[in-house]
């Protein structure tokens, strides 16, 4: 990547303020045009929003890039579009006992809608912040039941492939435990057995370091430093490891680069959320020092790779390893080409990994490693100008996508390829636009001097 010193926060202001008009358009066109009848909207085929079952993971992007919008430009429409959506839609998600996916979906909703009554932005009865603090307590102490047990006493949230499965975009989705935890929720099991919900987020933190995250160490014969795989295996009578696998990556030895971006962005929010915590909490799970170089070891490890696997302007391949990736030649020393005709680019992971490099650099830099901070963040405000811009920038009135380029399911077939070209381009999918309208709000509630935005903004732990 080219990291620059001199590139300015300053300099995206009005690439902002023309993005938050095009997203405003690209809202109001998906709610007069698309049919929710058909199920969640997941990405799109010539420019309109469809749908593909595989899990219901996108409704709470569709609902939470409306109070993002809020957030962003205080025009109360999608405020309200995005309070009745969650109130009168988002009630499955919660108990929805056969997915990964409840900081995506609950946490991007009832999490927002409850961030932002903190921050006094709308007024609301106290049934409504009640309503949403027990969504919230709930979908926490739902997800984290879906636990494994390893070897070696630690766990994880399995993924909706079964109890075998160690996702790793699951440490994204881990912030619906920590809200649930905040709130002063527990789990109980058996025989009323009180489970940790923090002690479970950072179990899962460490299984995800440990098993989805390399580090250069000898691991395996493909063991480069920073480089993840999609999903760990265990033997789910023993709880030993066996082997990586891909699900929508390539192989289990190469970086499908989505996955990487919720590695980068899941681990530096926690490194965030960790510094809220009460220290004593920690002591159960090896206390806050452990925990912390575990989770800023992963987090570093995963955005320096992305910086050295990505190309000049900072948008990634879909996968590091893909088949005719070489036929690019060195595709690291220039700007990546989502026209090219060989292997699609993911500019949905790079919306992820933009905000993880942002947020990476803010901690480093509040934890006093002013050089190495400033790096992470350089490279992230290079991300967000490539996004803010065509051709990744959907600037066409009917295309109801706000990214363009974003890849879903390539082993599966799934992304849309347009006449005339030989792989997947020029569509939008529902995470990505969410994505990218949270890093633009990121930079956003800098650039306007706002509370520093995090997912646990005004939720202080209830005893």
């Amino acid at each position: 990547m080219d990291i620059s010193e001199k590139l300015d926060i300053q300099t995206l202001k009005q690439p902002l303020e023309n993005f938050w008009d095009l997203s405003a358009q690209k809202i109001r066109l998906i709610r007069d045009e698309y049919d929710p009848s058909q199920g969640s909207p997941v990405f799109t085929v010539e420019g309109k929003y469809t749908t593909r079952g595989w899990t219901e993971w996108t409704q709470g992007f569709q609902f939470g890039s409306e109070i993002i919008q809020f957030d962003a430009t205080d025009e109360e429409e999608f405020l309200e579009w995005g309070r009745e959506a969650t109130v009168q839609k988002m009630a499955p998600h919660i108990t929805h006992i056969g997915v990964h996916d409840h900081g995506f979906n609950n946490v991007s909703t009832y999490g927002a809608l409850r961030r932002l009554l903190s921050e006094g932005r709308f007024e609301a009865e106290d049934w409504e912040q009640e309503f949403y603090e027990l969504a919230l307590k709930s979908t926490g102490a739902v997800q984290a039941a879906r636990w494994t047990e390893t070897a070696d006493g630690g766990g994880f949230i399995y993924s909706f492939n079964g109890p075998h499965s160690l996702f790793v975009d699951t440490i994204r989705t881990v912030r619906a435990l920590a809200l649930s935890y905040r709130l002063g929720h527990l789990l109980y099991g058996e025989h009323d057995q009180q489970i940790s919900l923090l002690e479970r987020l950072v179990e899962h933190a460490r299984s995800t370091a440990q098993y989805s995250v390399y580090y250069g160490e000898g691991r395996d014969a493909y063991d480069i430093r920073g480089r993840t795989v999609h999903e760990a295996v265990f033997n789910t009578n023993d709880g030993q490891f066996r082997c990586p696998n891909s699900q929508q990556g390539y192989s289990p030895f190469t970086t499908w680069t989505r996955g990487l971006s919720w590695a980068m962005c899941g681990f530096a929010e926690q490194l965030e959320f960790l510094e809220e915590v009460d220290k004593q909490d920690l002591e159960p799970v090896g206390g806050y020092a452990e925990v912390q170089e575990m989770m800023l070891k992963a987090a570093q490890a995963t955005c320096d790779f992305y910086i050295e696997h990505t190309s000049l302007d900072g948008i990634p391949y879909w996968d590091t390893g893909a088949p005719l990736l070489h036929k690019l030649g060195d595709y690291t020393e220039k700007p990546a080409d989502p026209y090219n005709e060989y292997e699609p680019v993911d500019s949905s992971a790079a919306a992820i990994g933009g905000q993880g490099l942002l947020r990476l650099g803010h901690y480093l830099k509040e934890q006093g490693r002013e050089d190495s901070g400033e790096q992470y963040w350089q490279a992230g405000l290079a991300v967000t100008r490539t996004l803010l811009d065509e051709p990744y920038l959907s600037t066409s009135e009917d295309h109801q996508g706000l990214l363009l380029h974003s890849v879903y399911h390539r082993p599966n077939g799934w992304d849309h390829i347009p006449e005339g070209q030989n792989i997947p381009c020029g569509e939008s999918s529902m995470w990505g636009d969410y994505h990218m309208r949270e890093l633009a709000l990121y930079v956003t509630r800098v650039l306007s001097d706002d509370p520093y935005y995090t997912f646990f903004n005004g939720i202080k732990k209830s005893d």
